[in-house]
């Protein structure tokens, strides 16, 4: 996802994302500085397929996202699931922002369909959209099988629809642990101390409270427990995209160890550009288990 911005910005600067999952993104020609510490979709379709296919579900109706991260990763899916003996009853896509008739022309789709199963590759706001759609026009008990897009968010999940979308299955970004990161998010209390605006107007509205209050409104104190509400600030289960941000960062850090050619100091003189620092990513990795960075290549 994400791909307006990487376009954007490939002809200036080299990026590394940690949510861009793509299969076009891994043309060398078109993204020469692109990066990912996140895999390509192109093994998610396939691995999607097999699923399908390990459940014996042959007959099978999809639907995507209209962009490119749905048209590719569901064109991979096809493919693979002709490969597999898995046949497509109807393939349709749709974007959150297509008219409403469009939309209801999907569901009358879905309604009339003989095949059970849906596979969806989709972001988690499109998804949104249909689900409510479904309720709407009281369409359950279907087999859903979800990409990364929609079937591990929490959002989604805490719909007030959610029984729209009973027994799915789908592939998530594998669980990762970050040392510290929990930790760290829990005790945030110690930014209060430098004026921080942005922790202010966060404190506040997270524990309904002021830190500057009149006698009639509950005053802030500042030392909140945050591990006793419940908000997606300290959501742990997004630690996976936390991990492939450190791995971002540290990749980034490995290359500049190389460049500057650091010991105990680092050369000061050394003219960075762009395409440098791209050479010295593309030959750093990280082992998964330990977090750590060794000399093969990222993911691109």
């Amino acid at each position: 996802m994400f791909i307006p911005y990487v376009e954007m910005f490939i002809m200036f600067v080299f990026q590394i994302s940690h949510f861009a999952t793509c299969a076009c993104l891994s043309d060398k020609v078109k993204y020469p500085s692109f990066f990912r510490t996140i895999p390509s979709d192109l093994y998610q379709s396939r691995a999607l397929a097999q699923l399908v296919r390990h459940f014996g579900w042959t007959w099978v109706g999809v639907i995507r996202t209209n962009d490119d991260y749905g048209n590719y990763g569901m064109a991979t899916f096809a493919e693979t699931a002709k490969q597999l003996g898995i046949c497509l009853e109807y393939s349709v896509s749709f974007f959150r922002t297509d008219p409403p008739e469009k939309i209801l022309n999907i569901i009358n789709i879905i309604k009339h369909s003989s095949s059970k199963v849906i596979v969806a590759f989709m972001s988690h706001m499109d998804m949104d959209v249909i689900i409510h759609k479904l309720s709407d026009h009281n369409v359950s008990g279907y087999q859903w099988v979800g990409s990364e897009g929609w079937i591990f968010d929490a959002q989604t999940a805490a719909a007030d629809k959610y029984h729209i979308l009973n027994g799915a299955i789908g592939l998530s970004i594998p669980k990762a642990y970050v040392s510290g990161m929990e930790e760290f998010m829990m005790d945030v209390r110690s930014l209060n101390t430098s004026g921080n605006q942005l922790f202010t107007e966060f404190w506040e509205e997270l524990f309904n409270c002021e830190f500057n209050a009149e006698t009639y409104h509950k005053r802030c104190t500042g030392t909140e427990d945050l591990s006793q509400v419940d908000n997606s600030f300290t959501d742990m289960s997004l630690m996976p995209i936390f991990n492939n941000v450190y791995k971002g960062v540290y990749a980034v850090a490995y290359a500049l160890h190389k460049i500057l050619k650091c010991n105990k100091t680092c050369q000061t003189d050394v003219n960075l550009d762009p395409h440098m620092v791209s050479k010295y990513i593309s030959f750093t990795a990280f082992d998964p288990s330990l977090n750590t960075a060794w000399a093969t290549c990222l993911e691109y």
